[in-house]
């Protein structure tokens, strides 16, 4: 599947799954560092000890930008992003020459070499490349939004049936709550003001007509092939 180059001012959906179906992560800490790696890696000038440079508080990472950094340079917009143990999400804008690219060989990367040295474990941590989709319209990028935020957080919901239409607001509720996914800074109830989000706004008049627009989609009545 066509990786890269893509043309700057392409909408992107970026998955990637863990070798074997294997788990990418593990515990919360691993969890944490991919909102880390999100937001210190889209950045060209990002320090090659940048774990080293940030500040530890009550055993938590603060996610300021040290000082003595030079200046952010974005590689991409991250406009959606949802982790599960397997595999993750990313709904990416591309402005710069091989941004995307770049941004996905950093993540790879690190996660590989983080979860090689926690776990001792050797070889890939992911299956092959990253699969990308190009978003060609507004209704595909309305759908694939849905889609990363409601549709895989369900699949996490306590209990859940294999028809994500029961229990409908209950799972909602639980996915606008999960912190590794960016449903709840949609919904304005939940931000990462650590992570440079380009949400689209534009595409949905508030929360509640994307909540129905949702509904329609984990109901069947809007599909797209993603």
């Amino acid at each position: 599947m066509r990786k890269e180059p893509f043309i700057v001012g392409s909408y992107v959906h970026i998955i990637k799954r863990g070798t074997r179906q294997m788990p990418i992560v593990r515990d919360n800490y691993d969890r944490w560092r991919f909102l880390k790696i999100l937001n210190y890696f889209n950045d060209s000038h990002t320090p090659t000890d940048w774990e080293r440079d940030l500040k530890i508080a009550n055993g938590k990472t603060i996610f300021d930008r040290p000082a003595h950094w030079k200046p952010r340079s974005p590689l991409v917009k991250i406009m959606a992003f949802c982790l599960m143990d397997n595999h993750f999400h990313l709904l990416l804008k591309e402005i710069t020459d091989g941004g995307i690219a770049l941004f996905m060989q950093k993540i790879g990367n690190s996660m590989t070499g983080h979860f090689n040295k926690k776990y001792k474990a050797t070889g890939s941590l992911f299956q092959g490349a990253y699969r990308a989709k190009v978003v060609n319209d507004d209704k595909y990028l309305r759908y694939l939004i849905a889609y990363i935020l409601v549709k895989n957080p369900f699949e996490l919901f306590p209990g859940k049936t294999e028809n994500g239409i029961k229990n409908f607001e209950e799972k909602f509720n639980f996915a606008s709550q999960y912190p590794f996914c960016s449903l709840g800074h949609l919904l304005k109830i939940k931000y990462f003001p650590f992570i440079e989000l380009d949400i689209a706004e534009e595409l949905f008049l508030n929360p509640e007509q994307f909540k129905n627009f949702a509904r329609d989609v984990i109901e069947g009545r809007i599909k797209v092939e993603v």
